[in-house]
C-alpha cells in the first residue's frame, strides 16, 4: 500500500480544531463550516469535508453535496482532499444506507458503483452496476478503491501492468509500421493517464508493443485481459480528483469503443473481453508506476498499445 504523503492533517493549516469537532460529534457545526469554506474559495473545505464524509452520520454526510444549502456551498464529483469527497462517503457506508440518502444522481451513481467494486450489487438487482466476471477475478476488493484516514490522507495499492515478473521471457517484436489516427478508442486509451502514449496498428498486439517498446527484444508475456484490468482502473482513476468509480466507468467506455459490433453493452463488451489477445511487457527504465501492454482484438484486425512510466505516486 502506498500513503498519500501529499494530504492529511496540517496540510491546510487547518489545526486541530477540525479534528476537535468531529471527536466531539459536532458534525452539523463541521458542515456549516465547510459549506461556508467552500463557498469562499478556501482550502479550508476539502479536509473540513473529509472529515464529514468519513466519520459524520450518513444522513449528515449527505448534506455536503445539497444543492439547497446556497449557491457554492455543495460538493460536487470533483471536490476532493485525499480524494473524492463522494468516495470517502461510498466507502464509509453499505448501498443500503446509501441508496435512502438524498444524493444528487451522479453522486449516487459513483456511489452504487463504488459499492459494486467493493462487493456490493448497487440499486435493485444490481444489472446496472453489478461486475462483470472479468472485472471481479483480477485483484482483492480491499485494494479497488482507496482505504481512507480518519483525520485526512489516504492509502492505495499499487497495481502495475504486468502486475509480475512471473512467468515473462523474451519475445522479439516486428519493426514498427505505420499506425492508424482518429480512432476514438485510442483517444480514449490516450486519456486514462497523462504520463503515458496509446497507440493503433492494424495488426497483432506485438506489432503494437513494437510501437512503443524501447527496443526490438522485451519481457514479457500473454496474460487474460483480467489480469491487466486493475492496473487500467487504477491507471484512470490515480488523480485525487477522480475515484476509482470513474477508472471503472472510464475503461468500460474504452472497451465500448474499441469494439466495432453495432450492438453495444455488456454482452457484447464480454465478447470482447473475452477474444482479446493481451500482451504485457517490462522496460529496463520503469519508475514506480509503470504500465505496457498490448490489446489485440482478432475480430477486427486492431491492436491498441498503451506505454508509460513515472517516479510520481499513486
Amino acid at each position: 500500500m502506498i500513503v498519500d504523503s501529499r494530504t492529511g492533517p496540517g496540510r491546510y493549516g487547518w489545526g486541530p480544531s477540525g479534528q476537535w469537532l468531529a471527536a466531539r460529534g459536532r458534525w452539523e457545526e463541521l458542515v456549516e463550516r465547510f459549506r461556508l469554506a467552500r463557498a469562499l474559495g478556501d482550502a479550508l473545505a476539502a479536509p473540513l469535508g473529509h472529515l464529514v464524509a468519513y466519520g459524520a452520520p450518513a444522513e449528515i454526510a449527505a448534506r455536503l453535496f445539497d444543492p439547497a444549502a446556497g449557491p457554492g456551498t455543495a460538493a460536487t464529483a470533483g471536490d476532493h482532499d485525499a480524494g473524492p469527497l463522494w468516495e470517502v462517503l461510498a466507502t464509509r457506508h453499505p448501498w443500503p444506507v446509501l441508496a435512502a440518502l438524498p444524493l444528487p444522481p451522479e453522486i449516487r451513481r459513483l456511489a452504487a458503483h463504488t459499492r459494486a467494486l467493493l462487493g456490493e450489487d448497487g440499486d435493485g438487482d444490481g444489472t446496472e452496476f453489478r461486475l462483470r466476471p472479468w472485472e471481479d477475478v483480477g485483484w482483492e476488493r480491499d485494494t479497488r478503491v482507496r482505504e481512507y484516514l480518519p483525520g485526512g490522507g489516504a492509502r492505495r495499492a499499487l497495481h502495475l501492468a504486468p502486475p509480475t515478473r512471473e512467468g515473462l521471457g523474451v519475445i522479439e517484436l516486428p519493426s514498427p509500421g505505420a499506425r492508424l489516427t482518429g480512432l476514438p478508442a485510442t483517444a480514449l486509451l490516450a486519456a486514462l493517464a497523462e504520463w503515458t502514449t496509446a497507440v493503433c496498428v492494424r495488426g497483432r498486439a506485438t506489432d503494437a508493443a513494437a510501437q512503443l517498446a524501447a527496443g526490438p527484444d522485451v519481457t514479457g508475456g500473454q496474460l487474460p485481459f483480467a489480469a491487466l484490468y486493475p492496473a487500467l482502473v487504477h491507471l484512470a482513476s490515480a488523480r485525487r480528483d477522480r475515484g476509482a468509480a470513474q477508472g471503472r466507468l472510464a475503461v468500460r467506455q474504452l472497451l465500448t469503443a474499441m469494439d466495432c459490433t453495432a450492438t453495444p453493452g455488456a454482452t457484447a463488451v464480454d465478447a470482447l473481453v473475452g477474444r482479446l489477445h493481451c500482451l504485457a511487457w517490462t522496460e529496463p527504465g520503469d519508475e514506480l508506476r509503470h504500465l505496457h501492454l498490448a490489446l489485440e482484438d482478432p475480430a477486427t484486425g486492431l491492436a491498441w498499445a498503451l506505454s508509460g512510466t513515472t517516479s510520481e505516486p499513486a
